[in-house]
């Protein structure tokens, strides 16, 4: 049995089909606390043995010896979020809980990190090291604390296998609840669709023309296979590199950064139509809490033994535009 926290969200989602249709695992613990209420919609073509709110997981946990594996990709994911005390509850001390329970039963359990743990870049994206970061918000430091705390757990503190992953940013299907912390490609489907243009950011920095800031734009797809292989390297103790020893946090993006322009435009042509770009200036609550540059060095999970290909741009948003977006049933 797999426990999925946060199963009901857009990755969490995604990693259930990948398990379903990939793996051939529909024994399932989908947990999550749906507040949109079209959310429940993430799951209908999800195969899975339970639905628990995130309140009940660990009544469900007590004396259950069947669960192979926590996958806890639950958290407050708003990196607008004010109330510091919602952060430490939900993305530390929930965390810090599950850790707890998965070293007390020896199951695996993987994490989601973030790559807001970086701040505004200027010590990189190395995924070596979370020594001397600065996260640019409550939530970035949130994510960053659980991995300084995760990291100084001694091995008789932790579980036998476990992985935190630094999401870069994630597009694609199951992401119609997030609203206005959805992607720049579903926001461009919706805005060209309704008005006949995209509106970017103008270029508020020096040397950054407008719609240029870069992203390391990272298709959910490939996000949910990369915890995959981990889950199952863990589940085998066969890592494809059989000396590596898989514990430990890593970056997940494509390793090649992209302006929101190509995001942006790639939408468009996607849906067959002819680009049209227009640009606004940043807000004030993003203004000095934006990173203008972000790209993950992957050298870390290929040494782990993950090999597949990463989706490009152009592929990753043709398939999320064509295959779902602009279909009557946009869900995965």
């Amino acid at each position: 049995m797999i426990v999925i926290t946060g199963g009901a969200g857009m990755i969490g989602s995604i990693i259930a089909w990948h398990l379903n249709t990939k793996l051939g695992r529909d024994d399932l613990v989908i947990v999550d606390h749906i507040t949109h209420e079209a959310q429940w919609q993430n799951l209908v073509h999800r195969q899975y043995a339970e639905y628990l709110d995130k309140d009940q997981l660990f009544d469900f946990l007590e004396g259950n010896d069947d669960v192979s594996a926590v996958i806890h990709m639950g958290a407050i994911s708003a990196t607008t979020e004010r109330d510091f005390n919602k952060l430490v509850e939900a993305n530390i001390h929930y965390s810090q809980d599950l850790w707890a329970w998965c070293t007390e039963h020896q199951v695996p359990f993987f994490y989601a990190s973030s790559a807001a743990t970086y701040g505004d870049g200027r010590l990189g994206y190395d995924d070596a090291s979370v020594d001397k970061l600065r996260p640019l918000n409550g939530y970035g430091y949130s994510k960053h604390f659980f991995d300084q705390w995760a990291l100084n757990q001694l091995p008789e503190n932790s579980p036998p296998a476990w992985a935190g992953f630094k999401f870069f940013n994630v597009y694609g299907p199951n992401e119609y609840h997030k609203e206005r912390m959805a992607s720049v490609a579903f926001h461009t489907f919706n805005q060209f669709s309704q008005t006949g243009a995209m509106k970017l950011f103008k270029g508020t920095k020096e040397g950054i023309k407008d719609g240029e800031q870069q992203r390391d734009f990272v298709y959910v797809k490939d996000a949910a296979s990369i915890v995959a292989y981990f889950f199952s390297a863990a589940l085998t103790n066969k890592p494809a590199h059989p000396t590596t020893n898989i514990n430990g946090i890593y970056n997940i993006g494509t390793g090649k950064a992209r302006t929101f322009k190509d995001l942006a435009t790639n939408v468009m042509t996607s849906m067959g139509k002819t680009p049209n770009i227009e640009y606004i200036d940043m807000p004030l609550d993003l203004q000095g809490k934006y990173q203008y540059y972000t790209e993950a060095p992957m050298a870390k999970v290929r040494a782990a033994g993950y090999k597949s290909p990463m989706t490009s741009l152009e592929d990753g948003v043709k398939d999320y535009v064509q295959n779902y977006l602009m279909q009557d049933d946009p869900y995965c």
